[in-house]
């Protein structure tokens, strides 16, 4: 059963990062490689704007944003400007740069779904102030992360939990 709000809150949103890849990823088939690789929470609409960019050799990463939380017709939904997608489609873009001759260059995102947080957990975090996503950003190849992230992958939970605060 979807937990409902009946009027708009906030919620900071925390994501914690562990496991990064490196600030260089070497050339193999398909993949050209790059170096001064960073990575950082992508601004709504702006690719190249990252909040608070970490190099891709840092030991983890945390990056905290805050949310408006509006009641949807499937429960509790996020907004704000680093939440993308639309009702019930909503994420967050972790987006992997690199320098590039005009600036800075996009080398992947990795896409955090928000409409996998398990309902009790929005519900939880609703009502605490306070969402977290835990992930690594190392693929299985040895690369940035990208793509869809979704449980297992990533891990939800409201509150702190023992992590470390922003």
């Amino acid at each position: 059963m979807p937990t409902t709000t009946t009027t708009t809150s906030t919620v900071r949103l925390r994501i914690e990062a562990t496991d990064l890849p490196g600030r260089s990823c070497a050339p193999v088939p398909g993949f050209p490689g790059y170096t001064a690789v960073q990575v950082g929470v992508q601004r709504k609409g702006r690719p190249g704007e990252l909040l608070d960019p970490v190099a891709g050799d840092a030991d983890g990463a945390v990056w905290t944003v805050e949310c408006t939380v509006k009641p949807g017709p499937a429960g509790p939904d996020l907004l704000g400007p680093y939440v993308q997608g639309g009702p019930g489609a909503r994420f967050v873009y972790l987006t992997w740069l690199t320098p590039g001759p005009d600036g800075p260059a996009l080398l992947r995102r990795a896409k955090l779904f928000l409409d996998d947080v398990p309902p009790a957990t929005l519900g939880a975090a609703v009502r605490g102030g306070l969402l977290v996503g835990r992930l690594g950003l190392t693929d299985a190849k040895g690369h940035p992360l990208c793509g869809a992230v979704r449980p297992p992958v990533i891990a939800w939970s409201a509150g702190g939990g023992g992590g470390s605060a922003a």
